[in-house]
């Protein structure tokens, strides 16, 4: 599970806009929100960049 999406609407991005940003194609980021998809840790990187939080906050379950 992953807070892409989540993080991406709180900016107000659409997935078109953060693909543009962070050089992908709007279906990868799509794949990303959907679990489908694996992204490379540069992947990971830019995207936490672009959606201005980290790694952890971005890919990791918080603790219960």
């Amino acid at each position: 599970m992953n807070r892409v999406r989540q993080f991406r609407k709180k900016q107000q991005l659409s997935q078109f806009e953060l693909a543009k940003e962070i050089g992908v194609a709007r279906q990868t980021i799509s794949l990303i929100e959907s679990d489908k998809y694996n992204p490379s840790l540069d992947l990971c990187r830019r995207l936490a960049i672009a959606l201005k939080t980290d790694l952890n906050s971005l890919f990791w379950e918080e603790s219960k």
